[in-house]
Protein backbone atom coordinates (compact mmCIF):
# COMPACT_ATOMS: atom_id res chain seq x y z
CA UNK A 1 0.00 0.00 0.00
CA UNK A 2 1.48 3.39 -1.26
CA UNK A 3 0.07 6.55 0.42
CA UNK A 4 -1.25 8.54 -1.90
CA UNK A 5 1.33 11.75 -1.89
CA UNK A 6 3.93 8.78 -2.84
CA UNK A 7 2.46 8.21 -6.47
CA UNK A 8 5.38 10.27 -8.00
CA UNK A 9 7.99 10.67 -5.43
CA UNK A 10 10.73 8.69 -7.47
CA UNK A 11 10.94 11.66 -10.00
CA UNK A 12 12.92 14.50 -9.53
CA UNK A 13 12.25 17.97 -9.88
CA UNK A 14 13.50 19.46 -13.29
CA UNK A 15 12.74 22.94 -12.62
CA UNK A 16 15.20 25.96 -12.33
CA UNK A 17 16.13 27.16 -8.74
CA UNK A 18 13.42 30.08 -8.06
CA UNK A 19 10.62 28.27 -9.47
CA UNK A 20 9.47 25.65 -7.23
CA UNK A 21 6.79 27.87 -5.56
CA UNK A 22 4.09 24.87 -6.18
CA UNK A 23 5.58 21.36 -4.49
CA UNK A 24 5.90 18.91 -7.50
CA UNK A 25 3.96 16.14 -6.87
CA UNK A 26 1.01 18.40 -5.45
CA UNK A 27 1.02 19.25 -9.28
CA UNK A 28 1.29 16.28 -10.59
CA UNK A 29 -1.49 14.90 -8.54
CA UNK A 30 -3.92 17.33 -9.45
CA UNK A 31 -3.34 16.75 -12.82
CA UNK A 32 -4.20 13.10 -12.45
CA UNK A 33 -7.58 13.45 -11.14
CA UNK A 34 -7.63 15.95 -13.58
CA UNK A 35 -7.54 13.96 -16.44
CA UNK A 36 -9.38 11.04 -14.79
CA UNK A 37 -12.18 13.37 -15.05
CA UNK A 38 -12.21 14.85 -18.57
CA UNK A 39 -9.00 17.46 -18.35
CA UNK A 40 -7.37 18.07 -21.44
CA UNK A 41 -4.78 21.06 -21.07
CA UNK A 42 -2.56 22.79 -18.30
CA UNK A 43 -5.26 25.09 -18.59
CA UNK A 44 -7.77 22.42 -17.43
CA UNK A 45 -5.43 21.33 -14.56
CA UNK A 46 -5.50 24.91 -13.43
CA UNK A 47 -9.18 25.40 -13.26
CA UNK A 48 -9.94 21.80 -12.08
CA UNK A 49 -7.33 22.65 -8.82
CA UNK A 50 -9.24 25.97 -8.17
CA UNK A 51 -12.69 24.39 -8.36
CA UNK A 52 -11.82 21.31 -6.62
CA UNK A 53 -9.76 23.07 -3.86
CA UNK A 54 -11.97 21.86 -1.28
CA UNK A 55 -11.05 18.28 -2.01
CA UNK A 56 -7.82 18.57 -2.86
CA UNK A 57 -6.80 19.85 0.67
CA UNK A 58 -8.10 16.61 2.12
CA UNK A 59 -4.81 15.07 1.04
CA UNK A 60 -1.99 18.19 0.06
CA UNK A 61 -1.52 21.41 1.52
CA UNK A 62 -1.19 23.84 -1.38
CA UNK A 63 1.07 25.98 0.18
CA UNK A 64 1.08 28.86 -1.85
CA UNK A 65 -2.56 28.04 -3.87
CA UNK A 66 -3.51 26.92 -6.91
CA UNK A 67 -0.48 26.88 -9.34
CA UNK A 68 -1.18 28.39 -12.99
CA UNK A 69 -1.60 26.71 -15.90
CA UNK A 70 2.10 28.05 -16.91
CA UNK A 71 3.50 26.69 -13.98
CA UNK A 72 1.74 23.23 -15.17
CA UNK A 73 2.82 24.02 -18.92
CA UNK A 74 6.73 24.85 -17.14
CA UNK A 75 6.61 21.22 -15.21
CA UNK A 76 5.63 19.29 -18.27
CA UNK A 77 8.06 20.70 -20.23
CA UNK A 78 10.67 20.05 -18.48
CA UNK A 79 9.93 16.65 -16.69
CA UNK A 80 12.29 13.81 -18.14
CA UNK A 81 9.58 11.31 -19.82
CA UNK A 82 11.54 8.34 -18.50
CA UNK A 83 11.09 9.35 -15.02
CA UNK A 84 7.25 9.55 -15.53
CA UNK A 85 6.96 6.33 -17.98
CA UNK A 86 9.09 4.93 -15.02
CA UNK A 87 5.63 5.23 -12.51
CA UNK A 88 3.04 4.05 -15.64
CA UNK A 89 5.13 1.26 -15.63
CA UNK A 90 5.67 0.25 -11.49
CA UNK A 91 1.68 1.07 -10.82
CA UNK A 92 0.80 -1.35 -14.77
CA UNK A 93 3.17 -3.98 -13.33
CA UNK A 94 0.97 -4.05 -10.39
CA UNK A 95 -2.07 -3.66 -11.32
CA UNK A 96 -1.95 -6.22 -14.16
CA UNK A 97 -0.70 -8.98 -11.52
CA UNK A 98 -3.63 -8.09 -9.16
CA UNK A 99 -6.25 -8.55 -12.62
CA UNK A 100 -4.99 -11.29 -14.49
CA UNK A 101 -5.02 -13.40 -11.18
CA UNK A 102 -8.84 -13.18 -11.85
CA UNK A 103 -9.09 -13.45 -15.43
CA UNK A 104 -5.61 -15.05 -16.72
CA UNK A 105 -4.72 -13.77 -20.43
CA UNK A 106 -1.27 -14.19 -21.38
CA UNK A 107 -1.54 -11.74 -24.26
CA UNK A 108 0.65 -8.59 -24.73
CA UNK A 109 -0.50 -6.62 -27.97
CA UNK A 110 2.38 -4.34 -29.66
CA UNK A 111 0.91 -1.48 -31.33
CA UNK A 112 1.83 2.20 -32.30
CA UNK A 113 -0.40 5.33 -32.62
CA UNK A 114 0.56 8.75 -33.64
CA UNK A 115 -0.64 11.97 -31.64
CA UNK A 116 -1.72 13.85 -35.05
CA UNK A 117 -1.65 17.42 -33.38
CA UNK A 118 1.61 17.50 -31.88
CA UNK A 119 3.23 18.21 -35.22
CA UNK A 120 4.62 21.96 -35.29
CA UNK A 121 4.99 23.43 -38.35
CA UNK A 122 7.68 26.26 -37.77
CA UNK A 123 10.15 23.33 -36.34
CA UNK A 124 9.21 21.26 -39.14
CA UNK A 125 8.75 18.44 -35.79
CA UNK A 126 7.18 15.83 -36.74
CA UNK A 127 4.06 14.31 -35.03
CA UNK A 128 4.48 11.99 -31.48
CA UNK A 129 4.59 8.45 -32.34
CA UNK A 130 4.22 5.91 -29.53
CA UNK A 131 4.54 2.04 -29.35
CA UNK A 132 2.73 0.81 -26.21
CA UNK A 133 2.63 -2.76 -25.04
CA UNK A 134 -0.88 -3.67 -23.70
CA UNK A 135 -2.26 -6.37 -21.63
CA UNK A 136 -5.29 -7.20 -23.75
CA UNK A 137 -6.84 -9.39 -20.76
CA UNK A 138 -6.51 -6.28 -18.34
CA UNK A 139 -6.85 -3.79 -20.82
CA UNK A 140 -3.87 -1.98 -19.35
CA UNK A 141 -1.06 -0.31 -20.87
CA UNK A 142 2.26 -1.76 -19.42
CA UNK A 143 4.73 0.60 -21.11
CA UNK A 144 5.08 2.69 -24.48
CA UNK A 145 8.42 4.63 -25.92
CA UNK A 146 8.27 7.01 -28.51
CA UNK A 147 9.84 6.35 -31.74
CA UNK A 148 12.84 8.21 -32.98
CA UNK A 149 11.60 10.92 -35.25
CA UNK A 150 13.89 9.81 -37.61
CA UNK A 151 13.35 6.11 -37.41
CA UNK A 152 9.80 4.27 -37.34
CA UNK A 153 7.91 1.74 -35.30
CA UNK A 154 10.48 -1.05 -36.30
CA UNK A 155 13.47 0.16 -33.70
CA UNK A 156 11.36 0.92 -30.90
CA UNK A 157 10.34 -2.39 -30.35
CA UNK A 158 13.17 -4.07 -28.35
CA UNK A 159 14.02 -1.28 -26.06
CA UNK A 160 9.85 -1.88 -25.53
CA UNK A 161 10.28 -5.57 -25.19
CA UNK A 162 13.14 -5.17 -22.75
CA UNK A 163 11.07 -2.95 -20.17
CA UNK A 164 8.50 -5.73 -19.71
CA UNK A 165 8.55 -9.21 -18.58
CA UNK A 166 7.50 -11.53 -21.47
CA UNK A 167 8.33 -15.15 -19.94
CA UNK A 168 5.64 -17.13 -20.93
CA UNK A 169 3.58 -14.58 -22.64
CA UNK A 170 2.41 -14.59 -26.09
CA UNK A 171 3.27 -11.04 -27.80
CA UNK A 172 1.12 -10.65 -30.72
CA UNK A 173 2.08 -8.08 -33.20
CA UNK A 174 0.59 -6.50 -37.04
CA UNK A 175 2.65 -7.27 -40.28
CA UNK A 176 4.65 -3.69 -39.70
CA UNK A 177 6.54 -5.55 -36.73
CA UNK A 178 7.25 -8.94 -38.60
CA UNK A 179 11.16 -8.54 -38.50
CA UNK A 180 13.57 -11.21 -37.15
CA UNK A 181 15.09 -8.52 -34.76
CA UNK A 182 11.10 -8.54 -32.93
CA UNK A 183 10.79 -12.67 -33.26
CA UNK A 184 14.54 -12.57 -31.92
CA UNK A 185 14.19 -10.40 -29.26
CA UNK A 186 10.83 -12.27 -28.11
CA UNK A 187 12.18 -15.79 -28.15
CA UNK A 188 15.47 -14.39 -26.50
CA UNK A 189 13.41 -13.11 -23.42
CA UNK A 190 11.73 -16.34 -22.84
CA UNK A 191 8.34 -15.16 -24.45
CA UNK A 192 6.35 -16.56 -27.91
CA UNK A 193 4.54 -14.74 -30.78
CA UNK A 194 1.98 -14.54 -33.04
CA UNK A 195 2.63 -12.10 -35.98
CA UNK A 196 0.97 -11.04 -39.06
CA UNK A 197 2.59 -12.18 -42.30
CA UNK A 198 1.79 -9.83 -45.07
CA UNK A 199 3.70 -7.67 -48.15
CA UNK A 200 6.44 -6.67 -45.86
CA UNK A 201 7.90 -10.37 -45.74
CA UNK A 202 7.04 -10.67 -49.52
CA UNK A 203 8.90 -14.24 -50.30
CA UNK A 204 8.02 -15.31 -46.79
CA UNK A 205 4.73 -14.22 -47.25
CA UNK A 206 4.25 -16.34 -50.85
CA UNK A 207 5.98 -19.40 -48.78
CA UNK A 208 3.78 -19.64 -46.23
CA UNK A 209 0.93 -19.35 -48.58
CA UNK A 210 2.03 -21.88 -50.79
CA UNK A 211 2.71 -24.21 -47.74
CA UNK A 212 -0.25 -24.30 -46.23
CA UNK A 213 -2.18 -24.45 -49.64
CA UNK A 214 0.19 -27.71 -50.38
CA UNK A 215 -1.74 -31.12 -50.36
CA UNK A 216 1.07 -33.06 -49.00
CA UNK A 217 0.81 -30.82 -46.00
CA UNK A 218 -3.38 -31.37 -45.63
CA UNK A 219 -2.99 -34.24 -42.72
CA UNK A 220 -1.00 -31.87 -41.00
CA UNK A 221 -3.29 -28.92 -40.88
CA UNK A 222 -5.83 -28.31 -38.22
CA UNK A 223 -8.48 -26.55 -38.45
CA UNK A 224 -11.37 -24.47 -36.19
CA UNK A 225 -14.29 -22.43 -37.09
CA UNK A 226 -16.08 -19.91 -35.22
CA UNK A 227 -19.33 -18.11 -36.05
CA UNK A 228 -19.99 -14.93 -35.10
CA UNK A 229 -23.32 -12.48 -35.56
CA UNK A 230 -23.12 -9.02 -34.98
CA UNK A 231 -25.59 -5.78 -35.09
CA UNK A 232 -26.79 -4.28 -37.90
CA UNK A 233 -27.38 -6.76 -40.41
CA UNK A 234 -23.37 -8.52 -40.41
CA UNK A 235 -22.40 -11.72 -39.98
CA UNK A 236 -18.85 -13.09 -39.87
CA UNK A 237 -17.55 -16.40 -40.13
CA UNK A 238 -13.64 -17.09 -39.34
CA UNK A 239 -11.63 -20.18 -39.88
CA UNK A 240 -8.50 -21.07 -38.77
CA UNK A 241 -5.61 -23.20 -39.86
CA UNK A 242 -2.79 -24.23 -38.01
CA UNK A 243 0.32 -25.78 -39.70
CA UNK A 244 3.53 -27.50 -37.46
CA UNK A 245 5.36 -28.80 -39.85
CA UNK A 246 7.34 -25.93 -40.70
CA UNK A 247 11.11 -27.86 -41.49
CA UNK A 248 10.80 -26.73 -45.22
CA UNK A 249 10.01 -23.42 -44.26
CA UNK A 250 12.98 -23.09 -41.93
CA UNK A 251 15.15 -24.83 -44.45
CA UNK A 252 14.33 -21.69 -46.85
CA UNK A 253 13.84 -18.96 -44.02
CA UNK A 254 15.59 -19.71 -40.89
CA UNK A 255 13.04 -17.86 -38.81
CA UNK A 256 13.87 -17.46 -35.53
CA UNK A 257 12.12 -19.11 -33.03
CA UNK A 258 9.33 -20.38 -35.74
CA UNK A 259 7.17 -23.51 -34.47
CA UNK A 260 4.01 -22.71 -36.55
CA UNK A 261 2.47 -21.29 -39.25
CA UNK A 262 -1.67 -20.55 -39.41
CA UNK A 263 -4.32 -18.56 -41.78
CA UNK A 264 -7.48 -17.29 -40.34
CA UNK A 265 -10.18 -16.69 -43.71
CA UNK A 266 -12.86 -14.29 -42.52
CA UNK A 267 -15.95 -14.49 -44.83
CA UNK A 268 -18.16 -11.08 -44.18
CA UNK A 269 -21.72 -10.87 -45.30
CA UNK A 270 -23.17 -7.26 -44.54
CA UNK A 271 -26.89 -6.92 -46.39
CA UNK A 272 -26.46 -9.38 -48.56
CA UNK A 273 -23.22 -8.71 -49.79
CA UNK A 274 -20.39 -11.26 -49.18
CA UNK A 275 -16.80 -11.14 -49.07
CA UNK A 276 -13.55 -13.07 -47.95
CA UNK A 277 -10.34 -12.47 -47.00
CA UNK A 278 -7.30 -14.08 -45.93
CA UNK A 279 -4.43 -13.50 -43.38
CA UNK A 280 -1.29 -15.28 -42.53
CA UNK A 281 0.77 -15.76 -39.51
CA UNK A 282 4.06 -16.74 -37.67
CA UNK A 283 4.36 -18.52 -34.36
CA UNK A 284 6.98 -19.66 -31.68
CA UNK A 285 4.51 -22.23 -30.11
CA UNK A 286 2.49 -24.74 -31.61
CA UNK A 287 -0.64 -24.12 -30.82
CA UNK A 288 -4.12 -25.42 -31.53
CA UNK A 289 -6.70 -23.73 -33.84
CA UNK A 290 -9.01 -22.39 -31.23
CA UNK A 291 -5.69 -21.13 -28.95
CA UNK A 292 -4.67 -18.89 -32.06
CA UNK A 293 -8.03 -17.74 -33.07
CA UNK A 294 -8.46 -16.53 -29.45
CA UNK A 295 -4.99 -14.73 -29.88
CA UNK A 296 -5.58 -13.02 -33.42
CA UNK A 297 -8.44 -11.62 -31.98
CA UNK A 298 -7.34 -10.48 -28.39
CA UNK A 299 -4.88 -8.37 -30.79
CA UNK A 300 -7.37 -6.00 -32.07
CA UNK A 301 -8.30 -4.61 -28.34
CA UNK A 302 -5.72 -2.43 -28.66
CA UNK A 303 -7.41 -0.86 -30.87
CA UNK A 304 -10.98 -0.85 -29.13
CA UNK A 305 -9.74 -0.38 -25.90
CA UNK A 306 -6.98 1.89 -25.98
CA UNK A 307 -6.59 3.44 -29.28
CA UNK A 308 -10.37 4.08 -29.38
CA UNK A 309 -10.30 5.55 -26.00
CA UNK A 310 -7.43 7.57 -26.29
CA UNK A 311 -8.52 9.22 -29.55
CA UNK A 312 -12.53 9.57 -29.21
CA UNK A 313 -13.20 9.75 -25.66
CA UNK A 314 -9.84 11.97 -24.49
CA UNK A 315 -9.87 13.53 -27.73
CA UNK A 316 -6.16 13.09 -27.92
CA UNK A 317 -5.49 13.23 -31.95
CA UNK A 318 -6.78 16.74 -31.57
CA UNK A 319 -4.73 18.17 -28.31
CA UNK A 320 -1.89 20.45 -29.37
CA UNK A 321 0.71 20.01 -26.96
CA UNK A 322 3.87 20.91 -29.10
CA UNK A 323 7.01 21.94 -26.55
CA UNK A 324 9.84 19.98 -25.81
CA UNK A 325 8.97 16.87 -23.56
CA UNK A 326 5.20 18.09 -22.85
CA UNK A 327 3.46 15.91 -25.43
CA UNK A 328 5.12 12.60 -24.21
CA UNK A 329 4.65 13.46 -20.68
CA UNK A 330 1.08 14.00 -21.13
CA UNK A 331 0.79 11.19 -22.77
CA UNK A 332 2.27 9.44 -20.34
CA UNK A 333 -0.68 11.17 -17.80
CA UNK A 334 -3.79 9.57 -19.70
CA UNK A 335 -2.30 5.79 -19.89
CA UNK A 336 -1.78 6.57 -16.23
CA UNK A 337 -5.37 7.90 -15.71
CA UNK A 338 -6.78 5.12 -18.01
CA UNK A 339 -4.98 2.08 -16.17
CA UNK A 340 -5.91 3.80 -13.09
CA UNK A 341 -9.92 3.89 -14.08
CA UNK A 342 -9.50 0.22 -15.75
CA UNK A 343 -8.53 -0.70 -11.74
CA UNK A 344 -11.68 0.00 -10.31
CA UNK A 345 -14.70 -2.38 -11.40
CA UNK A 346 -17.85 -0.67 -11.29
CA UNK A 347 -21.26 -2.00 -12.47
CA UNK A 348 -23.20 1.49 -12.43
CA UNK A 349 -20.51 3.35 -15.12
CA UNK A 350 -20.34 0.81 -17.59
CA UNK A 351 -18.24 2.19 -19.98
CA UNK A 352 -15.11 4.25 -19.99
CA UNK A 353 -16.53 7.35 -20.79
CA UNK A 354 -19.40 7.27 -18.58
CA UNK A 355 -16.99 6.38 -15.61
CA UNK A 356 -14.70 9.16 -16.58
CA UNK A 357 -17.54 11.28 -16.68
CA UNK A 358 -18.50 10.18 -13.12
CA UNK A 359 -15.37 10.67 -11.64
CA UNK A 360 -15.45 14.57 -12.29
CA UNK A 361 -19.08 14.42 -10.90
CA UNK A 362 -18.40 12.84 -7.53
CA UNK A 363 -15.23 13.13 -5.53
CA UNK A 364 -16.03 10.32 -3.39
CA UNK A 365 -15.98 7.65 -6.73
CA UNK A 366 -12.86 9.35 -7.56
CA UNK A 367 -11.11 8.55 -4.27
CA UNK A 368 -12.56 4.77 -4.20
CA UNK A 369 -11.04 4.57 -7.93
CA UNK A 370 -7.10 5.21 -5.93
CA UNK A 371 -8.64 2.83 -3.00
CA UNK A 372 -9.12 0.62 -5.65
CA UNK A 373 -5.81 0.58 -7.37
CA UNK A 374 -4.34 0.62 -3.96
CA UNK A 375 -2.65 4.34 -3.80
CA UNK A 376 -5.27 5.43 -0.85
CA UNK A 377 -6.12 3.57 2.49
CA UNK A 378 -8.79 1.70 2.59
CA UNK A 379 -11.37 3.49 5.00
CA UNK A 380 -10.30 6.31 7.59
CA UNK A 381 -10.23 9.81 7.37
CA UNK A 382 -7.98 11.84 4.73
Amino acid sequence: MQDFSDIFGEIPDPRRMGATRHDLHEMLMIALPCIISGGKTCTDMSDYGRIKEGFLRRFMTLKHGIPSHDAFSDLFNSIDPEALHAVLLRLARSWAQHLEAESPDDIIAIDGKALRRSFACASARQPLHLVHAFATDAKLVLAQVAVDRKSNEITAIPALLEMLDIRGRTVTADAMHTQRSTAGTVTARGGDYILALKGNQETLHDDVRLHMADPENAEDIRLSREHVEKGHGRIEIRQGAICHDVDRLQDLHHWPGLQAVGKITATREIKGERSTETRYFLMSRKLDPERFLRGVRAHWRVENSLHWILDVTMNEDNLRNRTGPGPENLAVMRRLALNLARVKPDKSAKSMRRKLKQAGWDDRFTLELFRSAGLLPEGGRI
